[in-house]
């Protein structure tokens, strides 16, 4: 506990949504810093308080419509707290802007995801927390500790819960396309319940079309995962595919991060998805029809203790 008072914790405006619950968890509180824009639109950021030998925590988040402003502010963050001679600089950001173009998929195309890690590493950045990582991968850009929180566990409660009190049980796992096969596997396994995967393809950027269902959905009532939901045009086709293909009508949908950019939301809330389950990485701008969303804060809280006392951090998740 003493290593937890002798830390300070700062939230931009982006990551205080979950910040307050988690240092609440804490027994501490949020200390203050100043984040101003001048006219020309620099970015002025100022810790109100000394940071000289401390430990200090970061909570912010990429939100979807100012990714490239929360990343700015977040390597000035970061540097401000260097300059200051903080002794190291935990960053916990529950969404990792970028992450989707972590590889080269066409000709000529840059990786995006390993620039961003570079550029917070080179800020002064020591440690971060980030929750569910697109691909795995994305952890080895980083020349610093990551901590990628798995939140499967606190997921597989909430389904466990419906099935104890509805008792459903005819669940049945789908992944929307092969590359989250691994998590919707273990998801399953965890749940106790078969697995689908459907197969698309991406015709143009933000497009999908459902091809193939390989495992036997008739009948069944499904969950779609994933590790986040963009424009939802994949998510509402999936769904739409697995009716045809005869799944139950109630189908359930659990993803990590609620990025809802465009028309999203409409599309959520016309597909009329049983229940939508989701993370606080993002906070939401408007409420989506049937959604629950699940706090992280005590799981960043118990990190962070384990952080500071140099206890294992896996163990949590």
């Amino acid at each position: 506990m003493t290593n937890v008072i002798n830390s300070r914790f700062f939230s931009s405006d982006a990551g205080l949504h979950f910040a307050e619950k988690t240092v609440q968890k804490l027994g501490v509180k949020l200390s203050e810093l100043t984040i101003k824009k001048f006219s020309c639109g620099e970015f002025y950021v100022k810790y109100n308080e000394s940071l000289r030998g401390r430990d200090i925590f970061l909570f912010h988040t990429i939100r979807p419509g100012s990714i490239n402003e929360d990343f700015m502010q977040l390597f000035l963050l970061c540097d401000a707290a260097k300059q200051s001679f903080a002794r190291t600089i935990h960053v916990i950001l529950p969404h990792f802007g970028y992450s989707r173009q972590d590889k080269i998929h066409d000709a000529r195309e840059g990786i995006s995801a390993k620039l961003m890690a570079n550029l917070l590493v080179k800020s002064g950045m020591d440690h971060m927390v980030t929750l569910h990582f697109h691909s795995d991968q994305t952890q080895g850009f980083f020349d610093v500790p990551v901590d990628n929180v798995n939140t499967q566990n606190m997921f597989v409660k909430h389904f466990k819960n419906i099935q104890k009190e509805k008792k459903i049980s005819d669940f049945i796992v789908v992944s929307p396309d092969a590359g989250g096969a691994k998590y919707a596997k273990t998801f399953a396994d965890k749940l106790g319940v078969d697995l689908a995967i459907m197969h698309k393809s991406r015709p143009k950027h933000n497009h999908a079309e459902i091809n193939e269902i390989v495992g036997n959905i008739s009948g069944k009532t499904c969950i779609l995962v994933d590790d986040m939901i963009d424009t939802a045009g994949t998510i509402c086709a999936a769904k739409e595919a697995l009716l045809s293909n005869g799944a139950n009508t109630d189908i359930y949908l659990c993803a990590t991060h609620p990025i809802f950019s465009g028309s999203a939301i409409e599309r959520l809330n016309n597909a009329n998805f049983k229940e939508i389950v989701i993370s606080d990485s993002i906070p939401l701008q408007d409420k989506v029809k049937n959604s629950i969303i699940l706090s992280s804060s005590e799981l960043l809280a118990n990190i962070i203790k384990n952080t500071l006392d140099q206890k294992s951090v896996s163990e949590l998740f």
